[in-house]
């Protein structure tokens, strides 16, 4: 996927109109090495048909729509799941979402147990409740300013761009969960040294 991104910011499409612009085939060249690159090139061209067809091209106005809406619009999107949507809201859109993934299920539900009925939960029960528990425990207190100041890594433009106390909470638990997942929550565990390893039972 990395070496795809740089294929695009080389060739100074790494934008809407860019891609809008280029002809399938460009798209799927510049695209292949993030694999599945036809089926990729095609999502791409209907996600902008989809954002000329509704927002006259424009991200800004997309964004500004609300969450459930527009959550429930990405997903009718061919190719777009749950993932993917939340990926879209969170990321780039700055929406309080929270965005499940394998390291989450894993770290979850079969290394910590933390919820019930593991395997049997949908991603919405998943992300349903991880978004409760951070409205309940974590936002009540929190403070942006300390957040970074005790931070284990320089935030990211993602983290500092301007959202919501929920929406920057969400990116950066969920950047967590992935630092996690890659350093230790992996197929193998590496339980050595992990920040959640004293919360094993």
């Amino acid at each position: 996927m990395e070496l795809a991104i740089k294929n695009l910011r080389q060739a100074r499409v790494l934008h809407v109109r860019g891609m809008r612009a280029l002809s399938i085939r460009k798209l799927e060249q510049l695209i292949r090495p993030s694999g599945y690159f036809r089926q990729k090139a095609r999502r791409l061209k209907f996600f902008i048909r989809f954002l000329d067809n509704f927002y006259g091209g424009s991200l800004d106005r997309m964004f500004r729509q609300p969450t459930t809406k527009l959550r429930g619009e990405l997903l009718a999107l061919e190719g777009v799941g749950p993932e993917t949507a939340d990926s879209i809201l969170l990321y780039a859109g700055g929406h309080p979402v929270f965005v499940v993934d394998a390291y989450t299920r894993r770290i979850f539900e079969q290394r910590h147990r933390a919820i019930a009925d593991a395997g049997r939960v949908d991603y919405e029960q998943l992300r349903s409740t991880i978004e409760k528990a951070v409205y309940l425990n974590l936002l009540p207190n929190w403070n942006p300013e300390t957040a970074v100041k005790n931070s284990r890594h320089l935030p990211s433009r993602v983290s500092l761009a301007r959202r919501s106390d929920a929406a920057r909470i969400f990116n950066e638990l969920h950047a967590v969960i992935v630092r996690t997942g890659n350093d230790h929550c992996r197929t193998l565990a590496k339980c050595d040294g992990c920040p959640l390893q004293r919360f094993l039972s």
